[in-house]
């Protein structure tokens, strides 16, 4: 007769066990294949939940062959608690994981890559918080549970319940800015205030809400660069949301003209212009002299667009257009700084006028004439060849 309980009984039930862990997967996994023929949900199980799913199976297998075969029974105790460990961690694995799934294929039905989606992207952000949310307490009831499986840690349960007052205050004073970057996660995924694929503007940055986290949010720059914040920026500093209602915008371009520009022929043009494209949604356009000083016109042209990408290329399609119009056709529109010439007439000389004798060193008084006289008179010449007189 066959003895299970020994180290060959232990391998052939070992053996079973795998054989049987693989048999039941593909069997589930065939199930799934069929029900979702044509279908995405299907392939989107598999591939979240496949490796939890398997990885549980064997470890419920190897447990069962164990505790049936296992020939020395001095550790099983040890044994056992340890597959009971491992067996709540893949569980919350895979729980974690079906949640996912079904979160994912909720955020599936509210595709964003359409117009007018700002309800979409809302329930969208939402979804997306209450699925990372979902993960975080599933993660910390499955430590829970495993640390209560610990005889130690069920004893001190109560010394615990008693003083988590206390551990609460000292947990949250030395956590406050973690904490207030996930209250603050939460508050933006459910007051609607930001959404995935927000157009916005922060720092002076232009770009789109790619990520919504719990603790951080990433905006896509329109140069391909990444801006991470943390989510309290966003209910701290004001922040441009350019599609909060709609991402329907308004967009201005400006020009500087010569005073013999022709506003009248060049709102014909605009027209022309805008008629000619696509970027334009037909909402409004308006060409206006907003100022005229300073020796030049000011022209704003106002257009609009279905969104902040598409206004920007329109503006920029226009300021094209019009400047090739100025340059082609209206000339005279050109900017150009005047500079008038004008020859200065001789001013006629005027007939210099005595100054009064205000009196000096040598002029001016019969004082100083004197002593001029000691420098200006004769000097007497003495002849060396003369004998001298005695």
């Amino acid at each position: 007769m066959f003895e299970w309980k020994s180290w060959i009984g232990l391998g052939v039930a070992v053996g079973i066990a795998l054989v049987a862990a693989i048999i039941v997967s593909a069997i589930t996994s065939l199930i799934v294949r069929l029900s979702s023929r044509k279908r995405d949900w299907g392939r989107v199980l598999r591939s979240q939940a496949r490796h939890p799913y398997r990885l549980l199976l064997v470890v419920i297998g190897l447990w069962v062959a164990g505790y049936f075969a296992l020939p020395v029974r001095t550790y099983w105790h040890a044994i056992d608690h340890g597959f009971l460990v491992l067996t709540i961690a893949v569980a919350t694995w895979f729980v974690a994981a079906l949640a996912a799934f079904g979160l994912t294929m909720a955020m599936g039905r509210y595709r964003i890559d359409i117009p007018d989606n700002r309800l979409r992207r809302r329930l969208r952000t939402q979804l997306i918080i209450v699925r990372r949310l979902s993960t975080v307490v599933l993660v910390i009831v499955g430590i829970a549970s495993i640390l209560l499986t610990f005889p130690g840690v069920q004893a001190v349960g109560t010394s615990v319940l008693a003083s988590a007052g206390v551990v609460s205050i000292i947990a949250g004073l030395a956590a406050q800015s973690t904490l207030a970057n996930v209250f603050a996660g939460v508050q933006l995924a459910f007051n609607d205030a930001l959404r995935v694929d927000d157009v916005v503007v922060v720092e002076t940055e232009w770009g789109r809400i790619e990520e919504i986290t719990l603790t951080y949010v990433v905006v896509h720059i329109w140069d391909d660069r990444r801006f991470v914040l943390p989510s309290t920026y966003f209910t701290t500093t004001p922040f441009e949301n350019w599609t909060r209602h709609s991402s329907e915008l308004l967009g201005s371009v400006d020009f500087d003209l010569d005073w013999r520009v022709s506003p009248g022929h060049m709102r014909d043009q605009l027209d022309a212009i805008l008629a000619k494209t696509e970027l334009w949604d037909k909402r409004a356009s308006v060409l206006q002299v907003t100022d005229a000083v300073g020796g030049f016109v000011h022209v704003r042209v106002l257009v609009t667009a279905v969104d902040a990408p598409t206004l920007f290329d329109l503006r920029c399609y226009v300021r094209e257009q019009l400047i090739e119009w100025l340059h082609t056709v209206d000339g005279v529109g050109i900017p150009r700084t005047r500079v008038e010439m004008v020859q200065e007439q001789p001013r006629p000389k005027k007939k210099a006028e005595p100054k009064p004798d205000t009196g000096g060193l040598f002029t001016g008084s019969a004082e100083a004439e004197e002593r001029a006289s000691q420098f200006t008179g004769s000097v007497p010449i003495v002849d060396s060849s003369e004998p001298e007189r005695r």
